[in-house]
């Protein structure tokens, strides 16, 4: 078994060509990732720390040995890079390519598997030969759900993040549709930089980065300014927008085991003013962080005093209503329903808590269901008029719904009956043809029977 890390081909190949031309892209510049350009890409632009990339490579030893080939099994490799997913040269490597470039690299053993290779395939201390094409590559999904992208242009420091609640100072450029709009150094709080005119977005990307990381963000409308733009700096409503972000320092907000009880429920009476405040001037994201804090502090606080007991559950029962009509707001039903399940969890016999879930499960179409929560809001308050006008409602969209469901089931099944009426048609003409064509065969054997 070869441990020796030195090239073994003999001349003219591509580990000699790559040992004798390659260019050294380590950051020390030890020659411990030798690299040669096979294909120029297509694009300018590079992969960044955290982008997904899709590649397909083979990998050999040193002496032309292949070990691996992404195109021997026709599925591309796709990994995050500079995340430590792979070996360090691919970090290194495929960091400097561009889209639809290929490149051959030589990695030493240090930047490869060392001493402890990757037994059976790969022996100890070998220098590995890869071939790469890089087919793609698309920053990093925060949060799965498109609305947060992070580009990292440049790696922060530490293991620490910013929690919600910690004091940030950072530098943001923010552009839309090619245009700088604002470009700053700004403090604020985590979770209220819609003080300070910075989107929801920015808040949340914060909690994943790291002192003195550079990113790059892109924000869905949700994510940004909404369907109300921003005026101020002449942003349209549902516009996307991008933002470049340093975090230059921050101060992390006490974690919930650090407080005792009586600081949160000081805090949270703090907060829930803040929520206030935002839910009435339709923030309504923004108020869901403010909210969410008192059930985070509060849901788990055992071994209360019968006063911290009440006050808790007081704040709690006021939290969950409030998310509850937040997301109702949002068009979020099923974590409407979620929040008010919490709420008469507390308070079994709660007017807006039942309503609420009631509304939530109108516009879910879930019209028994809804019935229910307005009946029972009518028997701890028999005055109240838009429970049982909710209930009217419920009985009309129920019987529009059905009579809908009754027109489409009638369609389909006039549907099947027509086609069943062509197949039934098409199988009597196959029949017909069939019989005739008995017929002429039977005659075809007589006269043959006639002329022999």
């Amino acid at each position: 078994m070869t441990t020796d890390g030195a090239p073994k081909e003999d001349g003219g190949g591509p580990v000699t060509a790559l040992t004798e031309r390659g260019e050294d892209i380590t950051p020390k510049k030890d020659r411990g990732v030798l690299k040669i350009i096979k294909r120029v890409g297509n694009e300018d632009e590079r992969p960044m720390i955290g982008d997904k990339v899709h590649v397909h490579y083979k990998g050999k030893l040193s002496n032309g040995k292949k070990f691996d080939s992404s195109r021997d099994r026709n599925e591309p490799f796709v990994f995050s890079l500079g995340k430590g997913q792979v070996i360090k040269a691919w970090d290194i490597g495929v960091a400097t390519m561009k889209k639809g470039e290929i490149c051959q690299l030589l990695c030493k053993p240090e930047y490869a598997y060392g001493a402890a290779g990757s037994i059976p395939k790969i022996p100890s201390n070998a220098t590995l030969f890869f071939e790469i094409e890089l087919l793609d590559f698309k920053g990093e999904d925060l949060f799965e759900d498109g609305g947060i992208i992070r580009r990292i242009k440049q790696k922060g420091e530490g293991y620490s993040n910013p929690n919600e609640g910690a004091t940030v100072e950072i530098h943001l450029e923010g552009c839309c549709s090619g245009r700088t709009f604002d470009c700053r150094d700004v403090a604020f709080v985590v979770g209220e930089g819609e003080d300070h005119d910075i989107p929801l977005g920015i808040d949340k990307a914060l909690e994943k980065m790291q002192r003195e990381e550079q990113c790059i963000l892109h924000l869905s409308p949700r994510y940004g300014f909404g369907e109300a733009g921003k005026p101020k700096f002449d942003i349209e409503p549902n516009a996307k927008l991008i933002y470049e972000v340093t975090l230059k320092s921050f101060e992390k907000a006490k974690e919930s085991w650090e407080m005792d009880t009586k600081e949160k429920l000081e805090q949270a009476a703090i907060v829930k003013e803040k929520g206030t405040v935002y839910f009435k001037g339709g923030k309504y994201m923004q108020a869901v962080i403010q909210y969410g804090k008192i059930v985070s502090w509060l849901e788990m606080e055992y071994g209360l005093s019968e006063h911290e007991s009440k006050a808790s559950e007081s704040f709690l029962l006021a939290a969950f209503l409030n998310l509850a009509m937040c997301y109702l707001k949002l068009r979020e039903y099923p974590r409407t329903i979620e929040c008010c399940e919490k709420a008469l969890g507390l308070d079994g016999a709660n007017e807006k808590g039942l309503y609420r879930r009631g509304k939530a499960r109108l516009l879910m179409n879930e019209f028994d269901l809804a019935i229910e929560d307005f009946e029972r809001v009518l028997k701890v308050n028999p005055q109240n008029r838009a429970a049982r006008l909710q209930i009217s409602v419920c009985q009309r969209k129920a019987k529009e719904h059905n009579e809908r469901d009754r027109k489409v089931y009638a369609n389909m099944f006039k549907k099947f009956a027509e086609r069943d009426a062509k197949v039934e048609e098409a199988s009597n003409l196959r029949d017909s043809a069939c019989q005739k064509g008995e017929g002429d065969e039977a005659m075809d054997d007589k006269d043959m029977d006639g002329h022999v």
